[in-house]
């Protein structure tokens, strides 16, 4: 058989890194997944669902850094990409996708499953292309893989289904993408004026994220240079709170009352590879310096007096010889303390209570937390899920931790986790499933067995959307439409072949878990908890007073008092912890 584009694309996968493609087949994809079986060296890591696939190639490139890819048919096929896609390129992770489309002489002609897709993903994208003809494809593809290397985002490469069967041209020469290593930092006058800001300081401190990612001892030895407290944002977590005397904790909507006060008594903010993106955390009447390797992200937050563009990495080597050591610790060493009492605060709310039903998050998150291996892999949903985890997981270096951070979607961790658990088959990857986000992409259990990944879903099954009820609640509402009527998740799971758990006890909590981590393949623990535990946020704004007591009222007047009651039950350990 003759060599076709298809193979060449393959190829140029295969020798860049490549080892599986994300996908569902369908016709207008037949050419490039038939020459994936050819070649033999690329996976095809089929899901039941074309949004499940871009999480997957998310939470590969998430973990590994590198290239990932996912593919689809054309129209509704990559259509159903998209949501992935932009996580991802939120997330700032290399991610390819591959979407077939129709034939090219049908194209504006309101052929059978015709989109648009190269317009459909250019906001989700840093690259977006249509191949027209096939000797077009070599390049273009090569564009592609290296924009989103270079660039950390999505790249689209739109192929219409009849030029992966077109006969590949006389070269053969495949080029192969990798990252390239440079060294970034500011010029020696920014890095002047930055020392000259934070040298005349008194109480500096740093507010840091995911762009500190490898940097963690050269932050951590700033902070001890500036005598400043570190609050990390929440893509910070897995790489500054591990083994650092000066960290606070986090701020924001999700963080401790230890991380806003840090930032609220400062005299100068260094943010370090952070877009933060709350304004109303920020101080105000301070100077602040921004680190970020992306100019165009300086700024957009709060006002900034002196732009660092480069990495954290470098930019702090260069940073360090100019500053002076600080000897004055008060500002530390009041924000520590605050940061230590916040602590037992939530540690003490972690506890398992009486032997009954339903259970409260944080004893669930904690105790995962306990019997997790120490380098594991957690996929954690948006809402609940993300809030007892920002505050219950430890990170040690070792364990990772992905999620929905910037996009915010529901249904991202289990899908995170093909892709994490695919390219790590000797690691342990844990979801954090809330039950609205597991029944949105359920089907992706079966993925779980058909590609016989070892994941270990853990579903805080509380029978609503409850993080929308906060909102709700905070804003005057009453509670409506959040309900959801759940099956047996731990009945289904074993119905498709998998290990399952229920716990509607706290005494059952630690066998079912170890259980499940023991089980040697795919498991899913369905824990019945709480539906009305409160998550309080760092800073209590009045409109947010005002509004939980609309809502009290309102509740109570439409005759749903019994809500009430309940709420205050759940919740009344929060006193007693005070």
């Amino acid at each position: 058989m003759h060599r076709t584009v298809a193979d060449h694309m393959v190829a140029a996968l295969r020798e860049s890194g490549i080892r599986r493609v994300y996908g569902l087949p369908g016709d207008s994809l037949n050419g490039f997944t038939d020459a994936l079986r050819r070649d033999g060296g690329i996976a095809w890591q089929h899901v039941r669902h074309e949004e499940a696939a871009a999480f997957a190639a998310a939470g590969e490139a998430g973990l590994t850094g590198e290239l990932a890819v996912c593919a689809a048919s054309c129209g509704p096929g990559n259509l159903h990409l998209i949501n992935g896609l932009f996580d991802a390129n939120k997330s700032r992770v290399p991610v390819l996708a591959i979407a077939a489309h129709i034939p090219r002489a049908e194209i504006g002609g309101g052929y059978f499953q015709e989109t648009h897709p190269q317009d459909l993903f250019a906001e989700c994208s840093v690259y977006s292309e249509l191949v027209s003809v096939p000797e077009q494809l070599p390049r273009v593809l090569e564009i592609a893989m290296r924009t989103a290397v270079e660039r950390r985002g999505v790249a689209v490469v739109v192929v219409p289904g009849e030029i992966f069967l077109h006969p590949a041209g006389d070269d053969d020469r495949v080029h192969v993408v990798r990252a390239a290593e440079s060294v970034v930092r500011p010029s020696d006058s920014a890095l002047v004026a930055a020392a000259e800001i934070l040298n005349g300081a008194s109480r500096v401190t740093i507010l840091a994220g995911a762009g500190c990612q490898g940097a963690h001892d050269q932050v951590v030895a700033l902070a001890g240079q500036l005598k400043a407290p570190v609050v990390h944002a929440l893509r910070g977590k897995e790489y500054l709170e591990y083994d650092n005397p000066y960290t606070v904790g986090l701020t924001g909507l999700l963080g401790f009352s230890s991380g806003y006060r840090a930032m609220e008594h400062c005299d100068a903010l260094l943010m370090l590879g952070t877009d933060f993106p709350y304004r109303q955390f920020y101080p105000e009447g301070v100077p602040v310096i921004q680190v970020d390797i992306r100019g165009e992200n300086i700024g957009r937050r709060t006002p900034v007096d002196v732009p660092l563009v480069g990495t954290v990495r470098d930019t702090v080597a260069a940073l360090s010889p100019l500053l002076k050591a600080k000897t004055d610790t008060d500002h530390l060493d009041t924000m520590t303390a605050h940061y230590a009492r916040a602590r037992r605060r939530l540690d003490a709310l972690a506890s398992p209570g009486h032997d009954r039903g339903p259970l409260h998050p944080q004893f669930v998150v904690a105790k995962m937390d306990e019997i997790a291996a120490q380098d594991a892999v957690f996929c954690v949903d948006v809402g609940g899920p993300t809030v007892w985890a920002s505050r219950y997981l430890t990170m040690n270096g070792k364990r990772r931790i992905l999620g929905s951070y910037n996009h915010g979607t529901m249904a991202n961790a289990l899908p995170q986790a093909l892709g994490a658990q695919a390219s790590h088959p000797g690691r342990q990857v844990v979801t954090l499933s809330g039950d609205g986000g597991l029944a949105m992409l359920l089907g992706e259990l079966l993925t779980l067995r058909q590609q016989e990944l070892p994941v270990k879903v853990v579903v805080l099954n509380n029978g609503a959307l409850s993080f929308v009820e906060l909102e709700m609640k905070a804003a005057g509402i009453v509670n409506y439409g959040t309900e959801l009527i759940n099956p047996d998740f731990a009945g289904m799971a074993r119905s498709a072949g998998l290990h399952g758990e229920r716990v509607e006890r706290p005494s059952e909590l630690e066998r079912a878990l170890r259980a499940a981590f023991a089980h040697d393949g795919p498991a899913l623990v369905d824990v019945q908890v709480a539906r009305h535990e409160l998550s309080m946020p760092p800073k209590l704004e009045l409109a947010q007073i005002k509004g939980f007591t609309l809502y009290a009222t309102r509740t109570i007047l439409s005759g749903r008092g019994d809500e009430i009651v309940e709420l205050a039950r759940t919740n009344l350990r929060d006193l007693r912890t005070e």
